[in-house]
């Protein structure tokens, strides 16, 4: 049992649970080695091998509190909410002050859409445990998604805790001397601004580089991954925009630092004053003639992109499982199809589906090529954002477990992209419904020369 442990405790879950399975065969059902073994399970996203162990745990111990909780964890993830709840709630039973228990159960319940509870929940965890930086960026998440963005924002800063390697703001920060920015003067200052979460999420937030500019700051940087370096030199508000891999030596040219998402909180931004002025990103001129000639033709012009990033943490509900699902979409007469999906493979014969991913060598490319579409059709992902953000119309396939909150809740567009209009699942994992709802949407729809300002120099 203690190598089983010390290997868990060293970051091995793998080797762990190999040994606790192997002290189990000659132990039994012994609790330490089921503690150990489905928490290695856990670990590896074996969550049908840690529930099994839970529950024999729980056999012998119907009171053990961190297992009720864990195994709730484990059913959560493997789809049956109603017996997560239940196992939460005995956890809590025997372990009324945990906050973390409290926590897990608020974001159970807000994907139930039992939000009344769910917000009690959080609220609970943090009379607990004020400094749980989880339940804040829980709770905050659940009020952004109701639109009320006054606590929510100040909440959702519980990410960077939380979440703190995503921000790229640890040790090479602290030693360059720069001050995390509090919304203090920035006259005659400098302030680099980094990356931070997904893609779509940068595209979604870089537009408030022309507020943070707009409060007198000297100089202002913003950090990019590399994919969308080129893309936001078209930004107006920072005035240099680097690659991550050339941000290390520019760190102590600088006073302060910030993240993206942080911004909207600074500029106390609230439903009614988004700042959605479209398009915010434009595409290059010499890329748009390049590019063009591959969409050369009559007809509506449509982008799909059916897929997201597979390491997503809700990628299994956000993506679309297979294009036999957009089928509908085929038989509309007059419109062409253009896939911008990357690593997408061969794509099956016969569909009227044109692959631009061979032109597509990073985020400046797809905006070329969007540029010259007359709609996005897009699940939630980073090429839904860019279509946003240069003003091409894009319409987004929602799913109905886990919908990230920033599309608020009950909507059918978003005050973030004025030229969105949302399609929801009305049933997890029923993708037939609002792709219905799309195909008797889309012969209304009139094909344009441009949708977006592909003139911008």
């Amino acid at each position: 049992m203690t190598q089983a442990a010390q290997c868990l405790f060293d970051g091995a879950p793998a080797d762990a649970l190999r040994i606790a399975r192997m002290g189990m065969t000659l132990a039994g059902d012994d609790p330490a080695l089921l503690e150990i073994a489905a928490e290695s399970a856990l670990q590896l996203g074996d969550d049908a091998g840690a529930a099994d162990c839970l529950q024999r745990l729980l056999a012998l111990d119907p009171s053990d509190a961190p297992a009720c909780n864990n195994l709730g964890i484990a059913l959560e993830r493997l789809g049956h909410p109603d017996a997560a709840e239940a196992a939460y709630r005995q956890s809590l039973a025997h372990q009324p002050d945990a906050a973390g228990t409290h926590s897990n159960l608020g974001v159970l319940l807000t994907d139930l859409h039992r939000e009344t509870e769910a917000e009690a929940c959080f609220r609970q965890a943090l009379a607990l445990q004020p400094d749980f930086a989880r339940a804040r960026m829980n709770l905050g998440q659940l009020l952004l998604a109701q639109g009320r963005f006054t606590e929510g924002w100040l909440l959702h800063e519980g990410r960077l805790n939380e979440h703190a390697d995503s921000t790229g703001a640890a040790d090479p920060i602290a030693a360059a001397g720069l001050r995390h920015w509090q919304g203090e003067s920035l006259a005659g200052k400098s302030i680099i601004v980094l990356p931070e979460q997904g893609l779509g999420d940068e595209i979604q937030f870089c537009r408030y580089l022309p507020w943070l500019k707009a409060q007198g700051a000297a100089q202002v940087t913003l950090v990019c991954r590399p994919s969308q370096t080129a893309l936001m030199q078209s930004l107006a508000g920072p005035d240099t925009v680097i690659s991550q891999a050339d941000a290390l030596p520019r760190l102590a040219d600088h006073d302060y630092w910030t993240v993206l998402l942080s911004l909207p909180l600074r500029a106390g931004t609230t439903p009614d004053i988004i700042p959605a002025d479209v398009p915010y990103l434009h595409p290059d001129p010499a890329r748009v003639a390049r590019l063009a000639p591959l969409l050369a033709g009559d007809g509506l012009k449509v982008g799909l992109v059916w897929r997201g990033n597979p390491q997503h943490g809700n990628d299994a509900e956000r993506s679309v499982p297979g294009l036999e699902v957009l089928a509908p979409l085929w038989a509309i007469p007059g419109v062409r199809f253009f896939s911008l999906q990357k690593d997408a493979g061969p794509l099956p014969p016969g569909l009227p589906l044109t692959d631009l991913a061979p032109a597509i060598g990073d985020f400046a490319d797809s905006a070329a090529l969007l540029s010259r579409l007359d709609l996005l059709i897009s699940i939630d992902s980073a090429p839904a954002h860019l279509a946003g953000a240069l003003g091409v119309p894009c319409w987004l396939l929602l799913p109905a477990w886990k919908a990230d909150w920033r599309w608020l809740h009950e909507r059918d567009d978003s005050p973030w992209y004025p030229g969105m209009r949302l399609f929801r699942q009305t049933q997890r994992g029923n993708w037939r419904e609002p792709v219905g709802r799309m195909a008797s949407a889309l012969p209304g729809l009139k094909p344009a020369s441009f949708t977006a300002d592909d003139q911008h120099q």
